[in-house]
């Protein structure tokens, strides 16, 4: 059984940032990672992204030659066990460690029908399937209207596909968003070419003879589209962790050194549930944590742990929109939006019950997430005037 100094299950961003942190600090240790793809870790961001937006593919791979890594593709790991500071993979083979990173991120929630029919995007073999069929100029329903459902139903368009987009909520974003926002975004996404139907439930998804999808709403209406693709948002991997006796909520439980409830077992990025010291107890599922909860972690390992205080970013472009966005976006609570130009250039803030900051949503206004860090922080009211003169207050 090879032992290894470091081992990190997972071949995203998280296990990467962690890797290279460990290389930086101890020149001489074992480093192995296991990834379930046949492929070196790469920036899973990028295929919602940047892949669309004209990067080479190579380009978002990460270079772990430097490293001196072992590199384990094509491994799915089956079990792990902390007692023995082991994990098993799917042929059998043992690999063990003197500390384990499990970075393991989250797999899309799926629908509870059209197995086959549906596509979905968590890996790169689904970007290469959903781009071969969208460069044929083909008609795609998107299911859900998040964060992916957006970026996904803007770049189909950008492609030259017809597109429509079907969501239970009232409008895009709607979860995140302000409800003015939100249904701002409906009729601009309608303006650049995608139908849009808000406040709509997906019943069934069935093949017709036609070789179309034909998608059944709640209300009676029916979709019949070549390709249809869901993205209604994911469950973090933790299998490997509940088999492993590891605490699990929302994710697998860490400290603020994402260490696990297992001796010498850690998690980072969309799977580790951590606790912020400002917002509680929280999962993110961005680049920018992964990014950072990957080097935390990584610190750790090697004994160099600092308590993890970052406050992460979040990002998203759709068509000519863009926004950054720090803590926590619920629009159920009061919001406070100040237009420099409405719907086009602003910044809302999230409050809690005694008005302080808990998220602040820079619509396409940039430079200023670290003064939004500060204020979220800080736990104050609204302070980043874009334009004082043009303010407009909104309760949810």
């Amino acid at each position: 059984m090879p032992i290894f100094d470091h081992l990190i299950v997972g071949g995203g961003v998280a296990g990467f940032a962690a890797a290279r942190t460990i290389r930086e600090h101890d020149e001489k240790a074992s480093i192995a990672m296991v990834t379930n793809e046949r492929v070196g870790p790469y920036q899973r961001p990028a295929l919602s992204k940047a892949l669309w937006a004209g990067e080479r593919e190579r380009a978002i791979f990460y270079d772990t030659e430097d490293l001196d890594l072992v590199l384990l593709k094509g491994r799915r790991v089956m079990r792990i066990d902390p007692s023995e500071h082991a994990v098993v993979d799917a042929a059998g083979a043992v690999h063990g460690y003197g500390k384990l990173l499990i970075a393991t991120g989250a797999r899309p929630r799926s629908l509870r029908f059209g197995d086959g029919i549906v596509r979905y995007l968590r890996n790169i073999q689904d970007y290469h399937a959903i781009r071969e069929a969208a460069d044929g100029g083909r008609s795609f329903l998107v299911i859900g209207g998040g964060f992916l459902g957006a970026e996904l139903a803007a770049a189909l368009t950008n492609q030259g596909n017809d597109v429509a987009m079907v969501f239970p909520e009232s409008g895009i974003n709607a979860r995140i968003f302000p409800s003015d926002l939100a249904a701002y975004l409906n009729a601009y996404y309608a303006e650049r070419g995608v139908v849009v139907y808000p406040g709509s439930l997906v019943r069934a998804v069935e093949r017709d003879d036609a070789d179309l999808v034909r998608t059944s709403l709640g209300d009676g209406r029916v979709l019949r589209t070549h390709e249809v693709v869901a993205a209604i948002g994911a469950v973090p991997e933790t299998g490997l962790a509940e088999s492993a006796g590891l605490e699990v909520s929302d994710g697998i439980v860490v400290d603020e050194f994402f260490r696990t409830s297992a001796p010498d077992v850690f998690a980072a990025g969309d799977v580790a549930n951590y606790p912020d010291p400002v917002l509680g107890r929280r999962r993110v599922e961005h680049e920018d944590h992964a990014t950072h909860s990957g080097h935390y972690a990584g610190l750790a390992m090697v004994g160099h742990g600092e308590p993890y205080r970052h406050l992460p970013l979040f990002y998203s472009d759709m068509f000519d929109h863009g926004y950054e966005a720090v803590g926590v976006l619920d629009p159920s609570k009061k919001t406070h939006t100040r237009w420099d130009e409405p719907f086009r250039k602003g910044v809302t803030y999230y409050l809690d019950d005694d008005g302080h900051v808990q998220g602040v949503l820079l619509w396409n206004t940039w430079k200023r997430v670290d003064e939004a860090r500060t204020l979220v922080r800080r736990g104050g009211g609204p302070t980043l005037d874009a334009q004082p003169a043009k303010e407009q207050a909104s309760a949810a």
